[in-house]
């Protein structure tokens, strides 16, 4: 039926229909709404699953393997904590997809015995607020080998200031987050977690 013959034949918009119409509107946006929220933590889960089946595979292969075909990182490690049961796998590459997805591997000085590793302070990096001198991290690589890592000390900097000491003995993990945790909009200060490979 077209558009003419439709009104000639008395339908069309009434008073009547105008509400249902709106009411129906309403619904279908609220429909969207709902599904873009839920789509973002299925996302993310289904993320995790597959940077943990990289993850594997590099282990297995010797070599980082990239967790889906456009991935601009593979994962490096996996940090874990087990006194709070927190583990993440960290990622290459210190771009904003990555850090969306896990920790980064940030770049320094060759020959330091310093690795930075960075993520947000309201998912991968949450657990930091609860870290304490003593407690102990594993990294896991992907070349097989592993290594401990004992909480040495703490320290709250701008992030223009963060410097990697030119001369630190030993190996050490450098864990950093934003600034306080319970901000909402962005910080200049950095959370670090200074942790000495041990044995």
């Amino acid at each position: 039926m077209s558009l003419l013959s439709f009104r000639q034949a008395g339908g069309g918009l009434t008073p009547r229909t105008l509400p249902r119409l709106a009411f129906l509107a309403l619904v279908l946006a609220g429909a969207l709404q709902v599904a873009s929220a839920a789509w973002i933590p299925v996302k993310a889960v289904a993320a995790q699953v597959l940077l943990e089946r990289a993850f594997e595979e590099s282990v297995t292969g010797g070599e980082p393997v990239r967790p889906w075909p456009w991935a601009d990182m593979a994962p490096l490690a996996r940090i874990s904590v087990d006194r709070l049961g927190e583990s993440s796998i960290v990622l290459s590459g210190a771009s904003g997809q990555a850090m969306a997805f896990g920790p980064t591997a940030l770049p320094t000085r060759p020959g330091s015995g310093i690795t930075v590793l960075s993520a947000h302070r309201d998912t991968h990096f949450a657990f930091i607020r609860n870290l304490r001198v003593g407690d102990m991290l594993t990294a896991e690589n992907v070349d097989g080998s592993s290594a401990s890592y004992r909480v040495e000390r703490f320290e709250t900097v701008r992030w223009d200031e963060f410097a990697v000491p030119q001369f630190a003995p030993g190996e050490w993990l450098a864990l950093t987050t934003c600034y306080p945790f319970d901000a909402t909009g962005r910080s200049p200060l950095r959370r670090v977690a200074w942790a000495r490979k041990h044995g």
